[in-house]
């Protein structure tokens, strides 16, 4: 039997036992492996990145090509690489100080895989949120188990294709499937797990790690506000959102999800919008929902808004779901309690930024943070004054695609990191090691208690 059809035909568990065993095996592959392998991930992307992106359209009934191959080939692609070029420098053994009183002695952290790495992938991005973390899972070393979204199936099995032609089922494997067999898949016993996608089933996924202490890193959602400042030039901060609301139709963890924006500059604002997505979106190159499940919940929050007198602006597009804004949205409507992932927008004006500030903070905290202002005291101020996973200043979405950042949530929009080096490191056990060169003072500490303990206790602690 080939490793294709290993793969397809086994079950979840029956491949992480594979896998844990040929780790057990070999436990520390060479950086040349390592290289090989994330050589070998970047020419099978290259050479299908046109299937994919025709598996995605598919998938959506309507997806842009060009969205699709920015958005997910090129940071993937991008993430590969950066780890390709950086693998040296994170596999060296890290030197860390040695106090006095332990000498003579040396320590290092010495970055160790853990072994055999869950990744379960949303339908959002599913190239993206495959390949990123799968190219850090490979650097630091582990085997790998993904678990790909049964929202796209055409894509998610493209994906089991390339991966089990491209690498062994004991190194990397796909577990395609269903809820249930994702389910399955988060109660392995896996040596680390990450997660991507809503809040509300990330909980159900950590109860599932903890029966094996499984560590977890949650990659969420929630609410990522815009803050407008009134300095702002709001034809690009207008420009920007829309871009970043818009994308793949809103359907992005880190999509602004709303916009906190003066009083005295809505309208305008309002027009700023119009006119950027007439300009961004002349013709059909417009992602569709996912689902129609999905259409029927954004459509949910439109109906309630309307019925409770909200103000709401259509911007026509040629297809898909409509760009709305809501206009001060009560706070207790879905659309405000809800992460929205899609293309509705509301806003809300404040008075002064303190207000903005009060506001994002009186609720969770957001796994991305948008501020438009050419002030480098607001920069200061909302900076430390408001905590998120991540900020993007005059800009948005873009801080994903620096591979140097770590990326990640803070409380209900996630935990840990990957991208970069945070990646290789939470894909890596950093073990600490103590080496003893020869006798050293600390001999001289151990009993039995003479006045010369009394000598260095006096100069230890003074």
């Amino acid at each position: 039997m080939n490793s294709a059809s290993i793969a397809e035909t086994t079950s979840p568990a029956d491949l992480f036992a594979h896998q844990a065993a040929a780790f057990a095996v070999a436990p520390y592959p060479s950086r040349r492996e390592r290289r090989a392998n994330l050589t070998r991930l970047l020419h099978a992307l290259l050479a299908h990145q046109d299937e994919l992106a025709t598996a995605i359209d598919h998938d959506f009934k309507g997806r842009s090509r060009d969205e699709v191959l920015f958005s997910e080939i090129y940071v993937a692609v991008n993430a590969i690489r950066h780890a390709r070029r950086h693998l040296k420098g994170w596999m060296a053994p890290r030197p860390r100080h040695v106090g006095w009183p332990l000498q003579p002695a040396q320590a290092w952290v010495l970055p160790q895989p853990l072994g055999v790495v869950g990744i379960i992938v949303p339908w959002n991005y599913p190239v993206f949120l495959s390949m990123s973390p799968l190219a850090g899972a490979l650097a630091a070393g582990n085997r790998v188990l993904l678990k790909p979204s049964e929202y796209t199936p055409e894509t998610s099995a493209l994906l089991a294709r390339i991966i089990s032609t491209t690498f062994p089922p004991d190194l990397v494997a796909v577990a395609p499937g269903d809820a249930a067999i994702g389910r399955a898949f988060a109660a392995l016993p896996f040596n680390h797990l990450l997660f991507t996608g809503a809040t509300a089933v990330g909980r159900d996924v950590m109860r599932a790690a903890a029966e094996h202490l499984t560590p977890v890193t949650l990659e969420l959602g929630g609410k990522s506000p815009a803050i407008v400042a009134a300095d702002a030039n709001l034809s690009r901060a207008a420009a920007d959102i829309v871009y970043g609301k818009l994308l793949n139709s809103g359907q992005t963890c880190i999509a602004p999800d709303y916009v906190l924006i003066p009083n005295a500059s809505l309208r305008r604002f309002v027009e700023a919008l119009r006119q950027a997505v007439g300009r961004y979106y002349p013709d059909a190159q417009y992602t569709s929902i996912i689902s129609d499940k999905h259409s029927q919940r954004l459509w949910s929050y439109l109906e309630e808004a309307q019925a409770r007198g909200v103000e709401a602006i259509t911007l026509p597009v040629k297809r898909g779901f409509a760009p709305t804004i809501l206009i001060n949205p009560p706070q207790d409507l879905k659309v405000m309690r809800d992460e929205i992932f899609g293309p509705i927008l509301p806003l809300k004006t404040y008075s002064t930024l303190e207000e903005a500030i009060s506001y994002v903070n009186q609720h969770e905290r957001p796994l991305a943070l948008y501020l438009f202002t050419r002030s480098q005291e607001t920069i200061d101020r909302v900076l430390t004054h408001t905590i998120s996973g991540g900020v993007c200043i005059n800009d948005t979405l873009l801080h994903i695609a620096a591979e140097n950042l770590p990326f990640g949530g803070v409380g209900a929009s996630g935990m840990g990191h990957y991208h970069g080096q945070e990646g290789f490191d939470t894909f890596s056990k950093l073990k600490p090691v103590f080496l003893r060169r020869w006798l050293g003072m600390g001999r001289l500490l151990r009993p039995p208690h003479t006045r010369l303990h009394d000598w260095m206790r006096r100069v230890l602690i003074r």
